[in-house]
């Protein structure tokens, strides 16, 4: 076999060509939110979201209904706690984060380890990009759309709500509805990528391109695009790559954004120490 029929190889099959088209779907939405959470200093809260979603996915499973609804159910109760702790308590909000996240996800292990379950742990905690099908697909496709749609219309209400809420409030925009919308629209994502890179992953792109694009650049608009350029081009290339280094491929996806934040990082220290 020649190189470049070697090179081409992973796009003639269909579970190939499906893993790249999840991840990409997955990668658009993650991204954008990723550059909210990174300037709000919320990225505990997407990792306390994406932990407190397995008791969700099994109750969802013993009822009968769709995992997806039990996920986004689960993380909205964990977004909605937090936010009720912070306002009825002295804690700071990130212990109060810490709290709920290790308690609904102790929760969920031991539903799942009490209940016979056909669902397999490993594809919850890590993924199963390669065996997704066309529901999954369907299911990923429509929350991209809605993720995609909603921050294109609202982003710059969002961003004064994330760099000054009380100017966004005395402006009249509704604070509390931009809050609670925001978590909503961060469950709903995870909801979307949990068949793909799993719960403990889905956190690394809720950070990771929103952090790699701040500090390339110091504008919101163009951070946005940066990040979402990062996540697909990553995301791409570690599906691809995961087919010739036999791994999995939403770790290596992981591991290609954490090396891209390492140059982004030695990159903008050698401007910095050149500028000085």
């Amino acid at each position: 076999m020649e190189w470049y029929e070697m090179a081409l190889w992973p796009f003639q099959l269909p579970f190939m060509v499906q893993a790249m088209i999840i991840a990409v779907l997955v990668a658009l939405p993650t991204a954008l939110l990723s550059c909210f959470l990174v300037l709000k200093g919320w990225s505990l809260m997407g990792d306390a979201i994406s932990h407190a979603v397995l008791p969700g996915v099994v109750l969802a499973y013993v009822v009968g209904l769709p995992l997806g609804l039990g996920a986004f159910a689960a993380g909205m109760v964990c977004a909605l706690s937090v936010g009720f702790l912070k306002e009825h308590s002295r804690i700071k909000e990130d212990t109060i984060m810490g709290v709920v996240f290790a308690g609904l996800f102790g929760l969920g292990i031991v539903l799942y380890t009490a209940i016979r379950t056909d669902v397999h742990l490993d594809h919850i905690l890590f993924g199963n990009m390669l065996g997704v099908g066309q529901d999954d697909l369907l299911t990923a496709g429509i929350i991209a759309l809605v993720a995609v749609a909603l921050i294109a219309a609202k982003w710059r209400d969002l961003m004064l709500f994330i760099f000054d809420p009380q100017q966004a409030g005395a402006i009249g925009l509704p604070v509390r509805l931009l809050h609670y919308g925001l978590l909503a629209l961060i469950s709903l994502t995870i909801v979307g990528a949990l068949q793909a890179v799993g719960i403990v992953l889905v956190i690394a792109l809720l950070i990771a391109p929103g952090a790699i694009a701040f500090l390339i650049t110091r504008r919101f608009g163009v951070m946005l695009l940066l990040a979402s350029a990062i996540s697909v081009t990553c995301s791409l290339l570690g599906v691809y790559l995961s087919f010739f280094l036999d791994s999995a491929p939403a770790p290596t996806i992981v591991l290609l954004m954490s090396l891209s934040f390492i140059i982004a990082f030695i990159l903008t220290q050698r401007r910095s120490v050149a500028m000085v």
